[in-house]
């Protein structure tokens, strides 16, 4: 396909958004309207944006890819992020939403006493959130492949960030808000679009569908997507399942850029209001991923996903002559275009291009592209927040700074964070996006999670005990996928892709010792406070 008409959609909505941020702009020139858009954002509105910043690259392009070449086995990350939001309704949104200001540290500090305990949690969260943004916009070069060959991956990554910068300096949490939800409608329509159109395909018949995704052809054998194994398979791969499961449907009750959509919302009400329109919107998207993979394993075909990028006679002439396909690979490279060989990211993109043409291609990633622009900003002004508010403000400033000093460290925090975000983007590209968020749960599980729900339900739980579940959980994870085959491939000195079904039980364990060595009295006195302040908000804006 020619780029044209990809490019024109995607200015479209850069176009929209960018009114929206100019909009916006005006309402976010103190911290409480740039960090959480002066908590005036509805329920329904906010579930939206929820699922905007949920929703990101790595379900779109990364879990489609998955379910693509590996079936029944990808479709783990999506039950797994799904499953996710029930721990996040009934262990943190309405607790979080009453006893915070703007960030997951304001929770811990406000019942934790110390300096250090609001220094670590803010580091943990830069450290979750630079995870995340990598992942996001690692799946931007495989879109720059599909759009603008000649452009060139890097090329793209670098503008991505230049414009999330622009939403994240100007509008603020409010313009953030709108281009998620902007962004989650188009995600919703394109995912139910491309949906049917594999099922019509097959003449709606769910059977015929399953039965070509039961004997797909892959490397000139039949592979079977419906039966578990491709994967997971043997008995590693029984622990990276259950390391992945553990990771996705914890790692969610402490993603910061998740949580701090609650300090978005009026009360409590609104809280939960929140999570459950956005565990409907992301349930119906994750539902649709599998007709999505399949799809494109069926459709598309395995081992073409990767390659057949460019249309027109290209992409006829390589559906009809697969033999020549090397041959025509060495023709684009000649030509000055990056031809991948295998890039699961682009299922989606390759899924639309067979099923609608061009125009529907075009359409497609635009909106991936729109995906990635709105999770970068909503993990953006997470990550200025935490330095900004936790770090600079209240430690190093010790509560002192104007909101003018305020919102000048949130920005230049952000520049920083971009940068360093778009450097290891190009480092990383390659890996399957949906692999790279999963890293980032376990992060967030490990470090974040313990701390959170041993600070909102045991009394005696201490300043100490925070600070060593926090590192704890942080350095274990870390750590592990330092050595894990990830970095290391063959050889890896732990043998597990994701590290959370050691890191998590690390975090946990470090939290509970750390508490039991050194007794904190005055952690344990705040403890009816924080009761009482989880369950009816009094205090929590002052």
């Amino acid at each position: 396909m020619t780029p044209r008409p990809s490019l024109v959609m995607f200015a479209i909505f850069v176009g929209i958004t960018l009114v929206v941020t100019y909009w916006a702009s005006g309402q976010s020139q103190t911290s409480r309207g740039f960090y959480a858009a002066h908590r005036r954002i509805g329920g329904l509105q906010n579930g939206w944006a929820i699922a905007g910043d949920y929703v990101s690259a790595a379900s779109f392009l990364g879990v489609t890819g998955l379910v693509a070449f590996y079936g029944f086995d990808g479709f783990m990350y999506s039950v797994g992020w799904l499953v996710a939001y029930l721990a996040v309704l009934f262990l943190v949104a309405e607790p979080l939403r009453n006893t915070g200001k703007y960030t997951v540290a304001d929770l811990m500090s406000f019942r934790l006493r110390g300096r250090g305990v609001r220094a670590i949690a803010a580091l943990s969260t830069l450290a979750i959130t630079i995870f995340y943004l990598i992942a996001q916009m690692v799946g931007v070069s495989a879109l720059v492949n599909l759009l603008l060959p000649q452009l060139g991956d890097v090329a793209g990554i670098v503008a991505v960030g230049v414009l999330m910068l622009v939403y994240v300096l100007f509008g603020g949490m409010l313009a953030t808000t709108w281009v998620q939800t902007i962004k989650a409608g188009l995600l919703l329509l394109t995912a139910l679009a491309l949906s049917l159109l594999a099922a019509a395909h097959f003449h709606f018949s769910l059977g015929d569908f399953f039965g070509a995704a039961a004997a797909v052809r892959a490397g000139g054998a039949s592979v079977n997507l419906l039966q578990p194994g491709l994967l997971f398979h043997g008995t590693l791969g029984a622990w990276n399942l259950i390391s992945l499961g553990l990771a996705l449907v914890l790692g969610t009750a402490g993603l910061p850029h998740i949580l701090m959509r609650f300090f978005t919302v009026p009360s409590a009400k609104a809280a939960r209001t929140s999570v459950a329109w956005a565990m409907a919107l992301v349930g119906t998207f994750y539902l649709t991923t599998s007709f999505m993979g399949l799809g494109a394993a069926t459709i598309v075909g395995k081992d073409h996903i990767g390659r057949r990028m460019f249309a027109g006679q290209a992409i006829s002439y390589i559906a009809h002559h697969p033999q020549q396909e090397t041959a025509l690979d060495a023709q684009l490279e000649r030509s000055g275009y990056i031809v991948p060989k295998v890039d699961s990211n682009l299922a989606a993109p390759l899924l639309a291009d067979e099923v609608g043409g061009s125009l529907l291609t075009a359409f497609v990633a635009a909106v991936a592209f729109a995906t990635i622009l709105a999770v970068v900003a909503g993990l953006t002004i997470t990550a200025s927040s935490a330095f900004a508010h936790d770090i600079w403000f209240s430690l190093i400033r010790n509560g002192h700074g104007d909101e003018t000093e305020h919102l000048f460290v949130a920005r230049a925090t952000a520049l920083i964070v971009a940068a360093m975000a778009i450097v290891l983007s190009i480092a990383l590209r390659g890996f399957n996006v949906a692999f790279l968020v999963g890293l980032a749960f376990a992060v967030a599980a490990s470090a974040n999670v313990p701390v959170i729900l041993l600070a909102l339900s045991w009394r005696r739980f201490a300043r100490f005990g925070a600070t060593v579940g926090m590192l704890a959980g942080l350095i274990s994870s870390l750590a592990l996928i330092a050595v894990s085959p990830v970095l290391m491939g063959k050889h890896a000195l732990f043998p597990l892709e994701n590290p959370g079904i050691v890191s998590i039980p690390v975090g946990l364990i470090g939290a509970i010792l750390g508490t039991l060595i050194a007794r904190d009295r005055e952690s344990e006195a705040m403890f009816d406070q924080l009761q009482v302040r989880a369950v009816t908000g009094l205090g929590a804006e002052v």
